[in-house]
């Protein structure tokens, strides 16, 4: 299968940008993302591997998609010093190549902003996650601010997808999350920063359970 995203230069500063926030926080809200999952769980948009650390002892497989070629590969050597078991596919959160209730929760991190229909991939998280299965988010979000918010949508329509690897800054995840039919059960909203040169953004940091 060809890749579906080809963005080799964003690959790169992400990878980057990506250390610096781990440095500045980001270690702790992945460990808090990650509390509580369990059994087998699928990662969509898996980046260059940042969460299999923090795994608890308590999942069993993770299964983790990441269709940019660069960091798939670094998501791979990321997955053989995991301390779980963690298999790393080419795949899209938009087309998730799984039977129906296959997996006991997913985890998006820092990925509903990027792809291309956040409502599918929303859908498809909801179709091979389990009844009573989990959802655990980590992302950021549209500004509360009315004029910020007006500068994202500006942002959006014109340049920043195209420099930011399909990022969209201006994205209601939490809301998009119910819509998708999922209950949020905890959502944490703080302001983050991954880099001092870098506004602090709003991030959510929660759970959803398929009914």
């Amino acid at each position: 299968m060809a890749d579906q995203v080809h963005h080799p230069f964003f690959a790169r500063v992400y990878t980057h940008l990506s250390k610096l926030a781990e440095e500045r926080g980001g270690s702790e809200h992945r460990r808090s993302l990650l509390a509580g999952t369990s059994g087998r769980v699928l990662e969509i948009g898996a980046g260059a591997g940042a969460n299999f650390a923090h795994y608890p002892s308590t999942v069993g497989e993770v299964v983790a998609i990441e269709p940019e070629a660069h960091l798939r590969e670094l998501a791979r050597g990321a997955a053989a010093e995991a301390a779980v078991s963690v298999t790393v596919l080419e795949g899209h959160g938009s087309a998730l190549a799984f039977d129906e209730g296959s997996f006991d929760a997913g985890v998006a991190s820092l990925v509903l902003c990027t792809v291309p229909d956040q409502r599918l991939a929303l859908a498809e998280l909801f179709r091979v996650i389990r009844p009573g299965g989990t959802l655990h988010f980590y992302e950021h979000v549209r500004a509360r601010s009315r004029g910020e918010a007006r500068v994202q949508d500006l942002a959006d329509a014109t340049f920043w997808p195209r420099i930011a690897g399909g990022c969209h800054l201006g994205r209601d995840t939490s809301a998009a999350i119910a819509a998708a039919g999922f209950q949020i059960e905890s959502c944490e909203r703080f302001a983050f920063s991954p880099a001092r040169y870098l506004p602090p953004a709003a991030h959510i940091l929660g759970a959803a359970r398929r009914p």
